[in-house]
């Protein structure tokens, strides 16, 4: 298995798209291209000019604000088209997308009707060894539940569809699909060893309670009893009131909250995202009444050392020289990392001074424990390697 990186920063999105694609070059040998780009550009014409040079499945999403390759960090203020080539004859691949096209449908249906049409565009009645997953960020853990109730649970990694200003302006694709909302999935068959570490890498505090009322899915109303949003404030030695809105997503990328697995190996962030007047606080994933929630902290300068952290234990993990890597990071954290994101690529070179690799940035993360289950986050990193 071998992998190549291209991209492209050309203000035309169908030149960039070609540009990229013969960067990485490969188009006769190409089992799959992740590809990740502007929410500025139209992504249909970027798929078409990557089209142009492959004719093996395409799959990615818009990234917030960029992506980071070998040569460095590729966006801020141009827009931009980053990829990851991989070939190899151990490897075949299968990919689907399914929009989502009103409120009312099911996503637990969708997430069937889209494992069934990956299913068969990798001629295969089996479920793969691995599989990549990008949905829009609303509803990740019941599309997660539609794909597991056809294929069983896959160790799956990869993150959620995302845009510059949390507008909605995001989209999601498999080939030539195109959607803002709904699902889209790469059914991965290799005889490769593969790896994930999927962590916030935060450090927990003493501040914990449980959620006694939750609005919808992810509305957290109380802790303990209390107005939600108040007791996070009280916690922090905060004004609750100088919360609401937006204001509460930029004051938790240092302090989200988390919720553990069953057997402590995992604490998947939650993160907050608006503080309401009733205070309640909206939360970016699924939250379940009973359920214990603990405050995380995490430094800024703690936030990009933990970028090296996860490489060095996913390389251990791995046990062998890796083909490639594919890094999820939360859109959350790159924005509280700011003017600093360099010191992100130089800490990947650090630990991947030669191999390709690609690193998007999310709305979500997803990712798995071995002797756990496949989980949805948010504030996290989900870093997977394929072995040679």
């Amino acid at each position: 298995m071998n992998a190549y990186n291209g991209y492209s920063t050309n203000q035309d999105a169908l030149k960039a798209g070609i540009e990229a694609g013969k960067m990485a070059g490969h188009s006769a040998t190409a089992k799959i291209v992740f590809a990740y780009v502007s929410c500025d550009y139209n992504v249909k014409k970027v798929i078409e000019g990557l089209k142009t040079v492959y004719d093996c499945p395409i799959i990615g999403n818009t990234s917030f604000t960029g992506v980071i390759l070998p040569n460095g960090y590729v966006g801020g203020d141009k827009p931009f088209v980053g990829i990851l080539t991989v070939c190899g004859n151990d490897l075949e691949v299968g990919v689907a997308c399914v929009k989502k096209s009103n409120p009312t449908e099911c996503a637990v249906e969708i997430g069937e009707q889209v494992a069934k049409k990956a299913l068969k565009d990798a001629g295969m009645t089996v479920a793969p060894q691995v599989m990549y997953m990008v949905a829009s960020p609303t509803e990740e853990e019941y599309f997660l539940k539609g794909i597991s109730k056809v294929v069983g649970r896959v160790p799956f990694f990869g993150g959620s569809a995302a845009d510059n200003t949390i507008e909605g302006k995001w989209s999601l694709f498999a080939n030539n699909t195109v959607v803002p909302e709904g699902v889209a999935v790469a059914f991965i068959y290799t005889n490769k060893d593969f790896a994930n570490v999927f962590t916030g890498a935060y450090r927990e505090t003493k501040d914990m309670g449980i959620i006694t009322k939750v609005d919808g899915h992810r509305t957290l109303v109380e802790i303990d009893g209390k107005p939600a949003l108040k007791q996070y404030a009280k916690w922090r030695g905060l004004n609750p009131k100088n919360l609401m809105g937006a204001n509460l997503l930029s004051a938790t990328i240092t302090s989200p909250l988390g919720v553990k697995d069953p057997l402590g190996d995992l604490v998947a962030i939650r993160h907050p995202m608006a503080g309401n007047a009733d205070f309640s606080m909206n939360i970016g994933n699924k939250l379940a009444t009973g359920t214990c929630v603990i405050r995380m902290e995490a430094s800024v300068d703690e936030l990009i050392a933990s970028v090296e952290k996860t490489l060095t234990k996913l390389n251990k993990k791995l046990g062998k020289p890796a083909a490639f890597y594919h890094l999820v990071h939360c859109g959350g954290r790159r924005a509280g990392i700011d003017a600093r994101i360099n010191e992100v690529y130089n800490a990947i070179k650090k630990v991947v001074p030669e191999t390709p690799f690609i690193t998007e940035f999310t709305f979500g993360e997803y990712g798995f424990e071995k002797d756990g289950r496949n989980t949805c986050g948010g504030l996290m990193l989900s870093f997977t390697a394929f072995a040679k």
